[in-house]
């Protein structure tokens, strides 16, 4: 058997023909050969964008609370470890290779994906480190994804948008069904899309779930410098800004409230907490200002909706020229975020990203040039050449954007020196 973390990595890689294969029957019939029953309340998190800000503010808030709290998520961007982590410190090597061995030896001839096995694996750490809370975010999905395995004791869609279309259709409603699937009949499910699907809320209720909506069952005002959450089940005023910074992030903490509120009668939060949690709240990559003149941003939005979300991020910020350090994967809706962005870009630096589904500079170029972008084009040969070049021409007041994918931003981190949190 492998002995390293990467050893292991590179043979649960090797494991299924398939990157990416939905479906449960495999992950149930193993993870019924580990014994994986948790006895603590589980919060899934699916959606198209928004999942890691609400993961880590939930796992900010618990944590500030006294819990002992596990957080899995995905994917990572410098090292593996990021995505399981226990009372906010990353499992070490040590137990990542113990619960992978287990479940190598209880698979028989069942082929588990990379993620299955990941989430098997980050389960088994959550139960032996015995946990009093956690936090699961979906992978790709929700109906037929890997975490979909564990019963949510309440469930939380952030946001419904295209992507994923070759697994999860083409369609918002056909992706709303999908993300639904985590909900629980008699269990609260949370939805934070102020437009909701209506295949969302035909399934919560063709289950019995209890559909809390944002606008309805819960919402925020906002005032200068505060705001105030309120919901069915209370209310809590005067609260500071998340830290994370970003013009959707209130709707994120009104979700993580309405999930707490959900909860409250077997894991009670204080206003303390919520109030420490929301301003220690840290996430790499998400609009995160990395110090320095030219100013970096970094973030992952890899797909039309993220990208407006950018877009308008950096729209809100002072008039400055702006140089975009852009790759992105090719099965990526790359036209509709060109397009989301155009407006806000100024010099696109184009670079390939060295993985099988990586779209070629060429190739982002040609995309740029077809959409008709205000902005310079300039092809570079690796994502820290497009950093470098994009160094070399901005001045101190300029800014510099990087995103298109997890992969854009860890190289930059990478070129940078930079740790995740």
């Amino acid at each position: 058997m492998p002995t390293s973390l990467a050893d292991w990595l590179t043979h649960l890689e090797s494991l299924h023909p398939k990157t990416i294969a939905l479906g449960l029957d495999r992950v149930v019939q193993v993870k019924q050969r580990l014994n994986l029953d948790p006895d603590f309340p589980i919060i899934v998190v699916g959606g198209t964008n928004g999942k890691g800000s609400v993961c880590a503010m939930l796992e900010a808030i618990l944590h500030a609370a006294g819990y002992r709290v596990g957080c899995y998520t995905s994917p990572h961007l410098l090292d593996y470890n990021e995505r399981v982590r226990i009372a906010k410190q990353p499992a070490t090597d040590a137990e990542l290779c113990a619960s992978f061995e287990q479940i190598e030896q209880v698979r028989g001839d069942i082929a588990l994906t990379y993620f299955e096995f990941g989430t098997l694996a980050a389960m088994q750490c959550f139960i032996a480190h015995k946990v009093d809370v956690a936090i699961l975010e979906v992978g790709l999905g929700g109906r037929l994804d890997a975490v979909n395995v564990f019963d949510a004791d309440v469930s939380v869609v952030t946001s419904v948008d295209i992507d994923h279309v070759d697994y999860l259709g083409d369609t918002r409603e056909k992706i709303a069904f999908e993300k639904a699937g985590i909900f629980r009949q008699g269990r609260v499910a949370i939805c934070e899309d102020t437009d909701v699907p209506q295949a969302l809320r035909k399934h919560a209720g063709d289950i019995g779930a209890e559909l809390w909506c944002i606008g309805s069952e819960f919402g925020f005002t906002a005032h200068q410098g505060q705001w105030d959450y309120r919901s069915k089940a209370g209310s809590r005023s005067a609260l500071p800004h998340p830290a994370l910074r970003g013009a959707f992030q209130l709707h994120n903490a009104s979700a993580v409230l309405a999930a707490l509120d959900a909860l409250k009668d077997k894991i009670p939060v204080s206003m303390e907490a919520v109030r420490r949690g929301l301003t220690e709240v840290e996430l790499t990559g998400r609009f995160q200002f990395v110090p320095g003149k030219p100013q970096l941003i970094l973030d992952v939005a890899h797909n039309p909706h993220a990208a407006r979300s950018l877009a308008q991020n950096l729209a809100n910020l002072p008039p400055a020229k702006t140089f975009a350090v852009f790759a992105m994967l090719k099965d990526k809706d790359m036209v509709g975020v060109v397009q989301a962005l155009d407006a806000q870009i100024d010099v696109w630096l184009v670079a390939g990203i060295a993985a099988p589904r990586g779209a070629t500079a060429t190739e982002l170029a040609q995309v740029l040039k077809n959409s008709g972008v205000r902005g310079e084009v300039v092809v570079c040969d690796s994502i820290a050449g497009s950093l470098h070049e994009a160094s070399k021409r901005a001045s101190e007041n300029d800014r510099i954007a990087a995103f298109g994918s997890f992969y854009t931003v860890a190289e930059v981190m990478q070129v940078r020196g930079m740790r995740t949190r």
